[in-house]
């Protein structure tokens, strides 16, 4: 079984930058896969930000974030990374890191229903 453990939360001031970290643990039996970087913020619906396939590298990010986050990998510590720049208070968000083993589902067309293993998540206060 896989688990997900996500750091690297915290407060910044609009304009910041902060770095997520995605920790994986456990037997992965895949050497493709997808994982993503899922944010909820209070009384709304949990969004995608951005989506990598492990292997392929390819990466796909809501509009919202494109041009500000990166999503990246890094295999050999098995560490899924979220850069974001130009923090607005409106990314304040609990950020998920979500994995998905088995699902053929485009990287485009990936929601939330296509993820299986998830994390607890980690705050993000972005202050104006």
């Amino acid at each position: 079984q896989v688990h997900l453990v996500e750091s690297g939360g915290g407060s910044v001031q609009a304009g910041g930058s902060l770095r997520l970290s995605c920790a994986a643990s456990g037997y992965i039996i895949r050497s493709k896969y997808y994982m993503a970087w899922f944010r909820q913020a209070p009384g709304k619906e949990r969004e995608g930000v951005a989506v990598i396939h492990i292997g392929f590298g390819t990466t796909y990010y809501a509009d919202s974030v494109k041009g500000r986050f990166t999503i990246s990998q890094d295999n050999a510590k098995r560490t899924l990374s979220l850069e974001m720049n130009s923090l607005k208070p409106e990314d304040s968000a609990m950020y998920y890191c979500a994995a998905d083993f088995f699902r053929t589902t485009p990287i485009q067309a990936r929601s939330e229903a296509d993820f299986s293993v998830w994390g607890q998540g980690t705050q993000v206060t972005v202050s104006s």
